[in-house]
């Protein structure tokens, strides 16, 4: 695998069942460049570790007065030279290779998962976690995964010169051989600390940037509301962690490096002292003695490699358990598809997209008719949600699955129920670039960007955009800050809408799509939306009255079930529940209501109700008596200033429920 052949076709199927069987399933899933490393390391190293027997040779052969040796050490100097440059250009070459496949294979196998994922990742998964994840880990999973290959290759070559010198020098080769694995293994015992050290740090440091993103991401509502300094003294308290943390770890580490600069060196001090012994009395050659001297020297270039793999392990064993626990998580629907059978009854499964069919959730009884618009009014706005990504089949947790058409959608292949049903959630992001380019997303055709920026009522928008950016003559050429930060939150939603409109998906969910909207916009957007998605599947989740009473249907879901079904001027005279959401009425004021449904049966008649107040000692046994509703109880304006939405028509209902009190 080369690098100008990423992305890879196709990542594989990770082992995620934990840090360490990930980092072994990269590292065997790209055996080319790890051979090449060996292969390429072994050259380098034992070129560097061939140096000290050319050198104990020509000394040897000058002690000798030797010419002919003299010069064949000279050419085996010459030919080990070759070698360590060659073997030391293409090991890096092999490694960086290793390093970045690695790294992207990684990255595809997170993106993959964040797209089948869709919204649910961000509930497993903290936002900031995934952000750690997804940069900085990678990079150490890369590093221990190309480290791999040269620790290997340094490995044999320490075994093969230990061997060596056993042959050319028992006496001393033995002492080296003995003493080596004391020298290789000795910061064994201080890894596991090492190991729980770095891994509290990494901790901490996720922490930390979860935190950053999460004060980042809400920055200008922590203005708006005096929290800046609240939030920055805890990421100020949260980086202090992190650099103790980061200290402790840091001088473990040095204690681990000292001992591998310290034992080479006692190691060597004793191979000299035995060595001039020897040579004093005779048993060994200054040549030999000059080469086993400098074969230790030079085996701790080799022996830096064991400590290079220990601390890669232990920094990517927590980046590779956090990445094995993304990779875990799967769908609560099959993502495959194992449906083959016809849509709406004489269409392939394969032409989802362009598929007519209801849209039925048998969890709850919502249905939503083909091509009609459907409101669904919810009293808890987190329900909402979630049945609004379940609509999508992108439930939070296993169950009944969302029909379109009679037929599942998690039966169907996940880029099919993608491509027939579309779910906006309430938070969409923008991402950074042209507005060209965030409208420029898969789409049916049949809808213009013009069309999808007129119906969403981002006219102002583009103005803005405009005034905002003087290079740019064309406003769809001007640049969108990340998640849409420079544009007010009514603005992000409309662009965010309009890009949801341009996709023209044969089912369109939109969760509160129009809450952060002025009401006078917010009734020309419903009607923008109706217009250009007739004969579409259109369905809102919504409690504000302008989009309900542009609905063809409106769907109340109570305590996880449908309660009502109808149009909004009849449910909200007929349904206290809908009502209660929609009017967004208090529990007073709900009980007020309930007197005024028992007013006809209590036998109250005309001069009872004068402007719109009524006046009463007490309520009992049915009778209206005394001062018990003071006329500023029930006034029709202040109702409407203090709960109601800033709009003509609600007002104009208040007043009928009133008159048919």
């Amino acid at each position: 695998m080369q690098i100008q052949d990423l992305p890879y076709a196709d990542p594989g199927t990770p082992d995620a069942r934990s840090g360490p069987r990930f980092l072994w399933w990269l590292a065997r899933n790209q055996p080319g460049g790890q051979v090449k490393a060996l292969v390429w390391g072994l050259l380098h190293f034992t070129s560097v570790c061939a140096l000290p027997f050319c050198v104990g040779a020509a000394v040897q052969a000058a002690v000798d007065r030797s010419g002919s040796r003299l010069a064949l050490a000279g050419g085996l100097l010459a030919l080990a030279a070759v070698g360590i440059a060659l073997g030391d250009t293409y090991l890096h070459r092999a490694a960086v290779t290793n390093w970045i496949t690695a790294a992207a294979r990684t990255q595809q196998l997170l993106a993959r998962k964040a797209a089948l994922l869709g919204s649910a990742l961000t509930r497993r998964v903290a936002a900031g976690e995934v952000v750690t994840v997804s940069t900085g880990d990678v990079e150490k999973i890369g590093w221990f995964v190309e480290a791999v290959s040269r620790f290997t290759a340094a490995a044999l070559t320490v075994v093969l010169v230990c061997v060596a010198l056993v042959v050319y020098q028992p006496a001393l080769g033995v002492v080296v051989a003995a003493g080596l694995p004391v020298v290789a293994l000795a910061a064994l015992p201080l890894l596991p600390r090492a190991t729980r050290r770095a891994d509290f740090q990494r901790e901490k440091a996720g922490r930390a940037t979860e935190l950053a993103s999460d004060t980042v991401a809400g920055l200008r509502v922590l203005r708006g509301i005096g929290g800046e300094e609240l939030f920055l003294d805890r990421y100020r308290s949260a980086s202090q962690e992190v650099r103790r943390a980061a200290v402790r770890s840091a001088r473990m580490w040095a204690l681990i490096s000292a001992i591998q600069v310290l034992l080479p060196g006692l190691l060597m001090v004793a191979i000299v002292w035995y060595g001039v012994h020897l040579a004093r009395e005779g048993r060994i050659t200054v040549g030999e003695l000059v080469t086993v001297y400098s074969s230790v020297m030079i085996l701790s270039y080799p022996l830096r490699h064991f400590e290079e793999i220990a601390m890669a392990y232990s920094f990517s064993r927590p980046s590779a358990r956090r990445a094995a626990g993304v990779l875990a998580l799967e769908r609560a629907t099959d993502a495959g598809g194992v449906r083959t059978a016809d849509l709406d009854g004489g269409r392939s499964a394969g032409a989802a997209g362009a598929a007519g069919g209801d849209l039925y959730d048998p969890a709850t009884g919502l249905l939503a008719p083909a091509g009609r618009f459907t409101a669904v009014v919810c009293g808890d706005p987190d329900a909402a949600g979630l049945l609004a990504e379940r609509l999508g089949g992108h439930p939070a947790e296993r169950s009944t699955s969302v029909l379109l058409g009679g037929v599942p959608l998690d039966e169907l292949p996940l880029d099919t129920a993608r491509t027939a049903v579309l779910v906006q959630d309430k938070d969409p992001v923008l991402l950074s670039g042209s507005l060209r380019e965030l409208l420029d997303v898969p789409a049916s055709g049949d809808v213009s960007a013009r069309d999808a920026l007129t119906a969403a009522q981002c006219a102002d928008v583009l103005e803005a955009l405009a005034q905002g950016s003087l290079d740019a003559e064309d406003p769809m050429d001007t640049r969108i800050t990340e998640r849409g930060r420079s544009l007010s939150g009514g603005q992000r939603q409309r662009l965010a809408l309009a890009r949801s409109l341009i996709t023209d998906p044969e089912v369109l969910v939109l969760d509160e799509p129009t809450s952060a909207v002025d009401s006078h916009t917010e009734a020309r957007i419903a009607q923008g939306v109706r217009d250009l998605r007739e004969g579409r599947t259109t369905v809102v989740f919504t409690s504000s009255p302008l989009l309900l009473d542009h609905a063809d249907q409106v769907v109340l879901v109570h305590e996880g079930t449908v309660a009502a079904v109808g149009v909004h001027r009849e449910l909200v005279h007929s349904e206290p529940r809908y009502r209660a959401v929609v009017t967004r009425e208090t529990d007073e004021e709900a009980a007020r209501n309930g007197v005024l449904d028992e007013l006809p049966r209590a036998g109250l008649h005309g001069e009872q109700l004068r402007g719109g107040e009524l006046r009463g000692e007490e309520l009992c046994g049915g009778e209206l008596r005394g001062d018990a509703l003071r006329g500023d109880d029930l006034r029709g304006d202040e109702l409407h200033r203090d709960e109601l939405h800033q709009d003509e028509l609600h007002r104009n209902e208040l007043q009928e429920i009133e008159e048919s009190a």
